[in-house]
């Protein structure tokens, strides 16, 4: 049996028709760089996060680039996230010339630790000059960091707050959807993400009026009007084509969340049942923020379970058809272009320890209960043997 990552043929297949219709609409109207189509998108994902305004641009990192530069980042800029992540989120602050400030994660959830947030910025007021700007929590796999303590910090210490949602569009935090609960947030639609194109784009969302209109700005060169440069912006248009798919696709978003759901439970109960679960051989993090019912909302970008032996496991799933990945394989301050920053290993333990330990397996919405069963099956298999 052979069983991708993630299998978008399988998903376009329900939605073909649907999809080659608005394409062809695009087509006819000749309008491809923003216009009706991309202002649609940015009204539907603004009412979708429970955001007064959204900015459709060009991708996830860019999202992330174009929020920095609304919020004035200069250099030497010190801005704060975690090194457990996809590399975009410190590879735009350091595009700025600003500084990438490091904080270790939460075992569980792979966000941001918030108590170890405290510690740093509490240590770097003792510095001569407190150079912190923002806060860039990322919400890993599906799930938002732990916001409340986030924006207390924050709150203190007058700094701003980015949340990169570029993974968890769609989840909530204490009844709060991703990506409304900071300054800012920003959306990736890769194709692989939950809502993914066929192609590049992404969003930014606030309700903040002045930054949702110097966004706007930024995002067509700085001008306002047309050929008239009030700011230095950059070109971070999203497609309307890529909006128009978008539109069709975030009908079906909480349905194929709600099945990705689904699909980790059912992994949770069957490694449970074949003993596979614990210190021994698998570990699987659960949503942290358990009190407060079903206003958390995990919707499993990714399905990571922490492995013991885990580069075999992975081998082993291979041989036997079933695609597996890392997330991550290198913390970002282990990452040769930022030795400048003069991280080494063992500054940063728990994001050290979850890259040698963490595998995700296959999660989407269009997975049988025979591939699901055949995925435990095999890694029982390895641990047996």
């Amino acid at each position: 049996m052979k069983i991708p990552l993630l299998d978008l043929k399988a998903q376009y297949s329900k939605i073909k028709e649907e999809i080659k219709s608005v394409i062809e609409e695009v087509l006819e109207s000749q309008q491809f760089i923003l216009g009706s189509k991309v202002e649609e998108l940015e009204k539907n994902i603004a009412n979708y996060s429970g955001t007064k305004y959204a900015v459709g641009v060009s991708s996830g990192t860019d999202a992330l680039l174009v929020s920095l530069m609304a919020l004035d980042i200069k250099p030497g800029d010190e801005i704060i996230t975690t090194p457990f992540t996809f590399f975009s989120t410190a590879g735009v602050i350091a595009r700025l010339n600003a500084i990438p400030v490091f904080v270790d994660i939460d075992p569980i959830t792979y966000n941001i630790d918030p108590n170890k947030l405290y510690d740093l910025i509490k240590f770097k007021t003792q510095k001569s000059k407190f150079k912190i700007k923002c806060i860039i929590p990322i919400h890993l796999f599906g799930q938002c960091a732990d916001m409340d303590p986030i924006l207390e910090i924050a709150k203190k210490y007058n700094l701003y707050v980015i949340e990169d949602a570029a993974q968890s569009i769609g989840a909530e935090y204490k009844g709060r959807k991703a990506g409304s609960i900071g300054d800012i947030g920003i959306f990736s639609f890769f194709p692989s993400k939950n809502l993914g194109g066929y192609g590049d784009g992404g969003m930014v969302v606030t309700n903040d009026k002045n930054l949702y209109c110097k966004i706007k700005i930024l995002r067509v060169h700085g001008a306002e009007p047309k050929y008239y440069h009030k700011i230095i912006g950059g070109n971070f248009r999203l497609d309307a084509l890529q909006a128009a798919i978008l539109n069709v696709k975030l009908k079906y978003l909480d349905e194929w969340s709600k099945k990705r759901r689904e699909n980790a439970e059912y992994y949770n109960r069957r490694l449970e049942e074949s003993n596979l679960i614990g210190k021994k051989y698998i570990q699987i993090p659960l949503p942290i923020y358990k009190n407060s019912g079903d206003k958390n909302y995990h919707i499993y970008n990714q399905y990571t379970i922490r492995a013991r032996n885990r580069d075999k496991l992975r081998e082993f799933l291979k041989e036997n058809g079933i695609a597996t990945e890392i997330y991550y394989p290198i913390p970002l301050h282990l990452q040769e272009c930022f030795k400048y920053l003069g991280y080494k290993k063992g500054d940063l333990p728990v994001s050290e320890e979850a890259s040698k330990t963490v595998l995700s397996l296959p999660i989407y919405p269009e997975l049988t209960i025979e591939q699901k069963e055949y995925i435990i099956e095999k890694i029982s298999e390895f641990y047996k043997h």
